[in-house]
């Protein structure tokens, strides 16, 4: 199951829609986001509305799709794409149990740069 999301994921990543020239390890990174987000058991929290994984995808992924133009890095993924809403300026916050709350952000840099520490030569 896990393997097929990254596979669909992935796939979004290289679909047409997708025509910024960002580097194969970059789409792998954003795909591996993406995927966190899809499987977390924490709330995303939008404009005071709470959202489940899915549903923060589907929104990250819109976001995406719009600003792909902008995004060279990963860390430009989660500046655009996952940080804030662009309509209020309030940052998406991230509503884990038996945590504090925290900004996006910096959840996902925190995941990121876990995933580059496990993905190292």
């Amino acid at each position: 199951m896990k393997y097929s999301i990254t596979i669909a994921l992935t796939a979004l990543l290289s679909s047409t829609q997708v025509i910024a020239d960002i580097s194969p390890e970059t789409k792998q990174e954003i795909a591996h986001l993406l995927e966190f987000v899809q499987n977390t058991t924490c709330k995303y929290d939008r404009n005071g509305e709470m959202h489940t994984g899915s549903e923060a995808v589907e929104h990250i992924q819109k976001k995406y799709n719009y600003f792909q133009d902008k995004v060279k890095t990963t860390e430009d993924f989660i500046r655009y794409s996952a940080t804030k809403s662009e309509l209020s300026g309030k940052h998406y916050r991230i509503h884990c149990q038996g945590k504090p709350i925290q900004n996006s952000a910096s959840w996902l840099l925190e995941e990121l740069n876990s995933y580059r520490q496990s993905n190292k030569p």
